[in-house]
C-alpha cells in the first residue's frame, strides 16, 4: 500500500497563506524532492487551480527565477487528483475524484508505488479526520503573519503524532515530518 503524504508551508502563528511563506532555492528544491517522491498529486479544486494558473507552461510565461524551474517541471509533469463537486473536468495531466472521499482515497492508497502527495488547507482536514494520512510534513518558516487561514481550524479530534525527522535550513525555516500515533 502506498502511503499518503501532507506537506504544507506554515508561519510560525500557524498561518497556512502560500503568500507568507519564505520563497527561496533551497526551500524550493526540498519541495520539488517532495513531489518527486510521489507517484501522484491530490488536490482540491481550490489548490489545484491555484497550483496550475502558477506552475502550468504558458507562452507568456511569467519571469520566475531558474531556480523555480525544477519545481515547475515536476508538478507540471505529476499525475494528479482532484477531488471536487463543482468542476465538471480538469486537465493538466488531472483526473476528477468523484464518490466517496474515503473510499476513493483508500482505492489509490491500495494501488502499488511509492505514495500520494496532497497539501492545501480542507481537503487534508478531511482526509485527517478520515484518518488516511500517514505522514504529515510541516514546513515552518520562521515568520508571525497575524492572520490565516490555519492550518486543521475546526478539527474535530486531536491528532497524536511522533517526530519522524527534522531538516532546517538556511533561511531559518525548519521541515518536521511527523506520523500519526496509531
Amino acid at each position: 500500500m502506498r502511503p499518503l503524504r501532507y506537506s504544507i508551508n506554515v508561519t510560525l502563528d500557524g498561518c497556512c497563506d502560500h503568500r507568507a511563506a519564505i520563497a527561496d532555492e533551497e526551500l524550493h528544491r526540498h519541495a520539488t524532492e517532495t513531489l518527486a517522491q510521489a507517484d501522484a498529486l491530490l488536490f482540491g479544486r481550490v489548490i489545484y487551480q491555484m497550483m496550475e494558473e502558477a506552475w502550468r507552461p504558458r507562452a507568456e510565461a511569467a519571469t520566475m527565477p531558474a531556480w523555480t524551474e525544477p519545481f515547475a517541471q515536476t508538478i507540471d509533469a505529476a499525475k494528479k487528483y482532484v477531488v471536487s463537486s463543482t468542476l465538471d473536468e480538469v486537465d493538466w495531466n488531472a483526473e476528477l475524484l468523484r464518490g466517496d472521499l474515503g473510499e476513493a482515497v483508500q482505492r489509490l492508497k491500495e494501488e502499488p508505488g511509492n505514495g500520494l502527495l496532497t497539501g492545501g488547507v480542507k481537503l487534508p482536514m478531511a482526509l485527517a479526520e478520515l484518518g488516511l494520512i500517514d505522514e504529515y510534513e510541516f514546513v515552518v518558516h520562521p515568520r508571525v503573519v497575524g492572520h490565516g487561514p490555519t492550518l486543521f481550524a475546526g478539527l474535530t479530534k486531536p491528532l497524536d503524532l511522533k517526530l519522524v525527522s527534522r531538516l532546517k535550513y538556511d533561511s531559518g525555516a525548519v521541515a518536521m515530518r511527523y506520523e500519526p500515533r496509531r
